[in-house]
């Protein structure tokens, strides 16, 4: 579905990752860990079309789209949930949902999908008519998810969602991730919580200083020193 083949990443003379080479199949939840710094957040914004890269191809269903526009690549349903989330505070919960579907043209089914994402988070059809900043933060990271998911997503892309929430919340977001995957889309996850990389995903790629230095079936990769290190700094 998503090939990463040796890219590299520059930001001016300074190489942020080297040669990565990562695969997402169809239904997949795969997870990127690694310490501050090491380049996860690089690798999907390359994806995106938010960085170019310096070297090496991204293939999404057999076709090269770095290089694309961002809107073109969310067309074909690679949506990013960016680090820190990134809503507009001053717009309302349904305002903020809507953008995500600013794309698409057909209003069935984007009337059928806000369904589905009250669904998966009735607290944002509670909170509809509220500015999206006077949201909590576990509130904040459904309504970041909720966007990303109007767009259509066939792979959603996840960068630290858990960044500052809570255990609770924690697990709350575990449980949406699952959900999220049983309807079909595969997920990419940027993660350093131990917890909920185990929870959700079924293979795991570890990156240091810029290169992929592990990868495989995360309760096995849990054994290593490299990942620990990943995760404990």
């Amino acid at each position: 579905m998503l090939k990463l083949k040796k890219i590299s990443v520059h930001y001016g003379t300074a190489e942020a990752v080297r040669d990565i080479s990562i695969n997402v199949e169809e239904k997949d939840v795969i997870s990127v860990i690694g310490a501050n710094g090491a380049g996860k957040s690089t690798i999907l914004k390359a994806v995106s079309g938010l960085i170019p890269v310096s070297s090496g191809e991204i293939e999404f269903d057999g076709k090269r789209i770095d290089g694309l526009p961002v809107n073109k690549i969310v067309s074909l349903g690679l949506v990013q949930v960016p680090e820190g989330r990134k809503l507009f505070p001053y717009m309302n919960v349904m305002s903020n949902i809507k953008l995500g579907a600013y794309l698409r043209k057909d209003k069935a089914d984007i009337k059928s999908d806000l369904a589905k994402v009250f669904e998966l988070f009735p607290r944002l059809k509670e909170r509809r008519a509220q500015n999206a900043g006077s949201l909590s933060g576990g509130e904040q990271q459904m309504l970041a998810i909720a966007r990303a998911l109007m767009a259509k997503p066939r792979l959603l892309m996840m960068d630290e969602p858990s960044l500052g929430l809570a255990p609770i919340i924690i697990d709350n977001l575990s449980k949406a991730i699952k959900e999220i995957n049983r309807s079909g889309i595969s997920v990419l996850l940027v993660e350093q919580n131990a917890g909920l990389v185990m929870n959700v995903s079924e293979k795991c790629y570890v990156v240091e200083v810029g290169k992929v230095v592990l990868e495989g079936d995360m309760k096995d990769l849990m054994k290593n020193d490299s990942v620990k290190r990943a995760f404990l700094g």
